[in-house]
């Protein structure tokens, strides 16, 4: 009985966003806390389970709105594909905004997971993918210049890297992805239009070559609602 009191104040928020028309800006934190008889911390806590569903959106200095519900983007881990595959093959539209490719040098960690020298000149590239115009994921991509150089993405690049280099040709073979649950830091919560802190599904990952090298050190941010991840596996040794 002692969450009861949170189970009511999470079917008071469901009530509430299910009334509101998508698009609209709920009360403001401190309204709605003192509306609702809580803390502004136990309000945050509540919510944060409908921001997972996709069902709000916090937006840096403009408040708490209500999204209408997007199919979630459906994949499974076995085989590694692209957003943009995933979201052709369900009949999904999906864009790419704030892109940036630029030249880089190679960190410590860069250099390690590429198993290059530190200070390797690098390609970096940094997009929003968007689901019917909202932000759902946040991609980063770093290769090395000898592979991909700035100037070679074409002018309608679509955002997936791992598309252009199986289109190139390139002799590709596997992925080693680590998956977490993260808090959004300032410079992933901004493109995404969330709150920093706020949970995001973390893949951090390698791209390797016929020839067991890696060649595409990537970083993704999804925004859990918008994505179902699944696993197929094996019963023991069989």
């Amino acid at each position: 009985m002692a969450n009861f009191p949170f189970q009511r104040l999470q079917a008071d928020l469901a009530t509430l966003i299910n009334k509101t028309p998508a698009g609209q800006r709920l009360p403001s934190e401190p309204d709605l806390a003192k509306q609702l008889g809580v803390s502004r911390a136990t309000l945050r806590e509540a919510m944060r389970s409908f921001e997972t569903q996709g069902l709000i959106r916090r937006r840096q200095g403009s408040g708490t709105f209500v999204v209408g519900k997007v199919q979630a983007l459906d994949g499974g881990l076995e085989v590694l594909e692209s957003l943009d595959t995933i979201a052709r093959r369900m009949g999904l539209e999906m864009s790419v905004s704030d892109l940036a490719v630029e030249s880089i040098q190679a960190d410590d960690e860069i250099a390690g997971a590429l198993n290059l020298a530190k200070g390797t000149r690098l390609t970096r590239v940094r997009r929003v993918i968007r689901a019917e115009s909202r932000p759902v994921a946040y991609l980063v991509d770093i290769l090395p210049e000898d592979l991909l150089h700035p100037r070679d993405l074409p002018a309608d690049f679509h955002g997936s890297v791992l598309d252009y280099l199986i289109e190139r040709g390139d002799p590709l073979t596997s992925s080693r992805a680590d998956v977490s649950a993260i808090g959004a830091t300032a410079d992933v919560a901004k493109p995404l239009e969330i709150q920093r802190g706020d949970v995001l599904l973390h893949f951090h990952a390698q791209l390797f070559n016929t020839e067991g090298k890696p060649v595409d050190y990537s970083l993704s941010y999804f925004i859990p609602g918008y994505f179902h991840f699944h696993i197929v596996r094996r019963v023991g040794s069989s």
